[in-house]
């Protein structure tokens, strides 16, 4: 099934080759959760500081729980600093 993965600031070089600014469709199996995603292309974990499903707030801590359905769009940003 075809999700779309959006991944932002330091998180970009971690996008599979192909993708166009700063995201990718990628294939998922059936039952994939959000951690499934984060282990599968080695995103450090204290760098996913913001998930989103469809625009909906995942908490890391229960990313193993969120299961990705066709379609979905997968955002994740990492803890960024300003002032």
């Amino acid at each position: 099934m075809d999700v779309t993965l959006k991944l932002y600031a330091t998180l970009t070089p971690f996008l599979p080759s192909g993708a166009e600014k700063n995201q990718i469709s990628i294939d998922v199996s059936e039952g994939s959760s959000v951690m499934d995603i984060v282990d599968k292309y080695q995103l450090p974990k204290e760098s996913c500081h913001l998930i989103l499903v469809n625009g909906n707030y995942t908490p890391l801590a229960s990313a193993d729980q969120k299961i990705l359905v066709e379609g979905d769009t997968l955002a994740i940003w990492p803890p960024v600093a300003g002032g």
